[in-house]
């Protein structure tokens, strides 16, 4: 593979695996540099890159693996702020704070969810990915990519439900 094409074909996907390692390491530092590994370990394999069905999804694996393993050795739990507010330009004050607290609440249970639901919750409902994608991505079944992303948004739902319901049963 030529730089050239190294450019037009993997180097776009740079945003894509960014956001990716951002959602499971949650630190901008550490998502960079993990990012820069994967284009390191993708350029040291450009002449083979051609042997494989999906760079991105390849390149999608590779991430995922040096994610769970800074996540192995370091135990990282800290949380970042993000920039949801520019998604609420429009909201009155008092939607703001709504939107921010129920926004902070479900990125909290997210966060307690097991590492392959968070991972998979992650690719279909905010990276979009289809399911064989995520299959091909996480290397499991389809199957298990959608009882483990039902299971991952039942928690989700169950918990966002009691937590409002007994909010409004004190007042």
């Amino acid at each position: 593979m030529t730089v050239e094409t190294f450019k037009i074909e993997v180097l776009p996907l740079k945003h894509k695996l960014y956001r990716f390692a951002k959602r499971l390491l949650k630190n901008a530092t550490e998502t960079e540099d993990i990012v820069q590994e994967v284009f390191i370990r993708l350029w040291t394999r450009r002449e083979r890159l051609s042997e494989y069905k999906s760079i991105e999804a390849f390149a999608m694996i590779i991430t995922k693996n040096l994610c769970l393993d800074n996540l192995k050795s370091k135990r990282n739990n800290t949380d970042e702020l993000t920039e949801k507010y520019e998604r609420m330009t429009d909201a009155t004050p008092y939607e703001k704070v709504e939107l921010n607290d129920t926004y902070n609440k479900v990125q909290e249970i997210i966060n307690t969810l097991p590492e392959q639901q968070k991972m998979i919750i992650h690719l279909r409902d905010i990276e979009g990915y289809e399911f064989n994608e995520i299959a091909e991505i996480v290397q499991i079944s389809s199957n298990t990519i959608r009882v483990n992303l039902s299971r991952a948004r039942k928690k989700v739902r169950e918990t966002l439900i009691n937590t409002y319901n007994y909010e409004f049963a004190k007042n």
